[in-house]
């Protein structure tokens, strides 16, 4: 048994997130874990609301609420939309909490007295209209690099450029959407990451499997132009974890976000330091990140920059999986605009397990992909519906037919140990795709197990041999019993409900298969079980017509 320490990107607290967000980190951790608790592996799973900065402020002052009850609210919808997608968090901790508080803190002291904190008096926006200095998030304008035209100070969404807001062109207030902006003096700390970039340089290099997107990401942020940059890690705002010593001032969000990874285990668990520590037992522990290829300059820089530079022994991560965007129907998610499907909005139309499963198989991971309703209606009818759902119904309603609701006694024999073979070597692929984190490749791969024991049931056909040979249609149904308790053991990761439904039904435990043959033994002769309701629904043309328009925007 390993110990794995498993984080996903922590979602902005500003409104509910939509399919795209949920498929670039939440749910692929997700997925992950899931699969090596299924391989008897101890896992730490650990996802928060990021509640600080100006998207905070700016959602709060909208809704018309203080920040801090904004912020408690917010936090309790996401946490129930994760649950109601089955995440199976260890904890959905806040980066509010008086731990990621201390932590940020402390974090900020350690790298002062290693000299790596600048005070520095720099220029910034300030808003006259306003009447206040316009932390980065706070102002929109055009990219100077793509020409994106809704670019925020701190970085371009659309080309992942880094940005001051004097960079943009044409910049505007988002609160007040004033262009009045004057550049003023004001007192920052910069944490002095160009001093480490060596340091980083070296050990991203080490890093040979990471993902080509996620390498080059980091390598372009160090290199290019003149290199990696030090970073302000002050904001004049109200709301964040406050700086000491300087009035008025909090740590930026990107600063504090990422040490709630550890302080959102220290706010559940009192042995959070065997995670985090490499002196108190986390040396052994491996450490996979997932996010969107936005966040990844911040995860392979700045972050890693602030553990290095504090020369404490903390974990640093060993592996980041990063994902492109999903667009939905041509174009992109516009949460302003009402396009495109949120979560909460997931869940009222269909159960979790049919979006698990649509969104990891067409997971963005070597470039964008595309959310169509035609897609998504095809990927659930064929797959889960007509493949796997279908199996399950016809194998256990032809039992309770011919045999009564327990496993028959019958004999295995030629087909069996052939498709018996086939499936441990199919396995072995599905099992080396899901530690590679390939969730493309390990859907297809799961697909094909589940297409494998349809053909077997075309191909042995009980029904027609109950008719001459019962005692061979026993054998048939038995076998086909436990493949079905192995596809509920194997799908477990991407449609957790539908397996325990299954687990359930058939009246067994889910553990994984060592040895093939024993897993498909596993169900014995006189196994009592009942049959399950259909596990999957087809979308129908009018269902999928509806939602297009219901999603469509304005």
């Amino acid at each position: 048994m390993a110990r794995y320490l498993v984080t996903s990107a922590i979602p902005y607290i500003n409104g509910i997130k939509h399919l795209g967000n949920l498929v670039g980190s939440q749910l692929p951790s997700d997925v992950y874990a899931r699969y090596l608790r299924g391989r008897g592996h101890e896992v730490m799973h650990i996802c928060a609301t990021d509640e600080h900065g100006s998207p905070a402020e700016l959602a709060a002052q909208k809704a018309g609420k203080p920040v801090a009850e904004y912020c408690a609210e917010m936090h309790e919808v996401q946490a129930d939309l994760a649950r109601g997608f089955d995440m199976a968090f260890d904890h959905f901790g806040r980066s509010s909490s008086p731990q990621n508080h201390e932590l940020t803190q402390a974090f900020a002291a350690a790298l002062d007295a290693n000299g790596l904190i600048a005070k520095v008096t720099e220029e910034q926006v300030y808003s006259v209209t306003d009447g206040r200095f316009l932390p980065d998030r706070y102002i929109e304008g055009t990219c100077p690099n793509c020409g994106f035209d809704s670019a925020r100070g701190d970085q371009c969404d659309n080309c992942t450029k880094q940005l001051d807001p004097t960079d943009l062109i044409e910049p505007r207030s988002t609160i007040s959407g004033a262009t009045d902006l004057e550049v003023r003096e004001t007192v920052h700390l910069h944490l002095r990451q160009s001093q480490l970039k060596g340091e980083l340089a070296d050990w991203i290099e080490s890093k040979h499997d990471w993902p080509v997107l996620t390498t080059s990401i980091a390598k372009k942020w160090l290199n290019d132009g003149d290199g990696l940059q030090d970073r302000g890690i002050t904001r004049d705002l109200d709301w964040g974890v406050p700086v000491p010593g300087l009035e008025g001032k909090v740590f930026y969000v990107w600063f504090d976000a990422p040490i709630a990874y550890i302080a959102s285990t220290a706010e559940k668990f009192e042995d959070w330091e065997r995670w985090w520590r490499t002196d108190k037992g986390a040396e052994d522990v491996t450490y996979v990140q997932f996010m969107g290829k936005d966040n990844v300059p911040f995860h392979t820089l700045s972050f890693p920059a602030t553990i290095l530079g504090s020369g404490q022994p903390w974990k640093l991560v060993d592996y980041i999986k990063s994902f492109n965007y999903l667009n939905y129907e041509g174009g992109q998610f516009s949460t302003s605009r009402g396009r495109g499907v949120f979560m909460d909005q997931a869940l009222s139309v269909l159960p979790s397990d049919y979006w698990r499963w649509w969104l990891m198989s067409n997971v963005p991971e070597t470039s964008d992909s595309q959310f169509t309703w035609e897609a998504f209606q095809q990927g659930v009818n064929k797959d889960l519906a007509d493949v796997l759902g279908n199996f399950v119904s016809r194998v256990t309603k032809f039992c309770r037919s011919k045999f009564g609701e327990e496993v028959p006694d019958g004999a295995y024999g030629e087909e069996e140990q052939a498709l018996t073979e086939e499936l441990a070597r199919r396995v072995r692929l599905y099992e080396g795709h899901m530690e590679a984190m390939e969730f493309r490749k390990a859907t297809a791969e799961l697909r094909a197990i589940w297409v494998a024991g349809n053909e077997y049931l075309q191909e042995t056909a009980p029904w027609a041999v109950f008719k001459t040979d019962p005692a061979r249609a026993a054998g048939i149904v038995r076998f086909a019993l436990n493949l079905a308790r192995l596809y509920a053991v194997l799908s477990r990761p991407f449609i957790p409900a539908a397996a325990e439904t299954l687990r359930a039904a058939l009246a067994t435990d889910l553990d994984w298969p060592s040895d093939m043959g024993a897993a498909l033994d596993t169900l014995e002769p006189g196994h009592a079980f009942t049959v399950p309701d259909n596990l999957f629904a087809k979308i129908t043309d009018e269902q999928r017509e509806d939602w297009q328009e219901r999603f469509k925007g304005r």
